[in-house]
C-alpha cells in the first residue's frame, strides 16, 4: 500500500486561521456579598466568596481566550495569592487577556458561553451581559451569545450552593 501521509511542501510552518478555546470557573455562593456575572450587578441575596469579584462568566471567558491562544490559564496570569488581585473587577483580566490574543496574532470571532445558577433567574439579564462582554472583547453584540440554565435542584448549582459557567470562543488569525 502507498504512503499517503501528507508530506511539508517546504520548511514553513503552517499557521492555523483558526483556534477553538473553551473555559469554565465555578464560585461558591454565600449571603449578604455582591453578585457580579457577565460584568452586570445582578440583584440577589447571595454572592460570590472569590478573591476578585469572582465573576465566573468573565472568567471562564477570559480561560477560554487563554487557552484557544495556548496561553494557560487564568490562573496563571492573575493568581488568588496575589494582592493585586483582591476584590478586582474581573474585567481586568478579560481586557488583558484580548490585549494578549491580539498581541500574539489573533482577534476574537465569536463567543457562546453558558451560566449555570438555580436562583436568581438570569433571563432578564443575558442581553446586558451579552452586550458588555461584547464591548469588553472589542466585537458585535451579534458575536456574543449568553445562555442560562438551571441546576435542576441537583448538585451544588442546583442546591444553590454555587454558580458555574462555560464559555467556547472562536479566535481568528488578523
Amino acid at each position: 500500500m502507498a504512503d499517503i501521509r501528507m508530506q511539508p511542501v517546504d520548511s514553513e510552518p503552517i499557521l492555523a486561521s483558526w483556534r477553538v478555546g473553551l473555559g469554565h470557573d465555578t464560585h461558591r455562593l454565600e449571603p449578604g456579598l455582591r453578585l457580579i456575572i457577565g460584568g452586570i450587578a445582578i440583584p440577589h441575596e447571595k454572592g460570590f466568596v472569590a478573591h476578585s469579584d469572582g465573576d465566573v462568566l468573565l472568567h471562564a471567558i477570559t480561560d477560554a481566550l487563554l487557552g484557544a491562544a495556548a496561553l494557560g490559564d487564568i490562573g496563571e496570569w492573575f493568581p488568588d495569592t496575589d494582592p493585586r488581585y483582591q476584590g478586582a473587577d474581573s474585567s481586568v483580566f478579560l481586557r488583558e487577556a484580548v490585549r494578549m490574543i491580539e498581541e500574539r496574532g489573533w482577534r476574537v470571532g465569536n463567543l457562546d458561553c453558558t451560566v449555570f445558577a438555580q436562583r436568581p433567574k438570569l433571563s432578564p439579564f443575558k442581553q446586558l451581559m451579552a452586550t458588555r462582554i461584547a464591548d469588553l472583547l472589542g466585537v458585535a453584540a451579534s458575536d456574543v451569545n449568553v445562555k442560562a440554565k438551571t441546576g435542576e435542584r441537583v448538585g451544588p448549582v442546583g442546591h444553590e450552593e454555587s454558580i458555574d459557567a462555560s464559555a467556547v470562543v472562536l479566535l481568528a488569525r488578523r
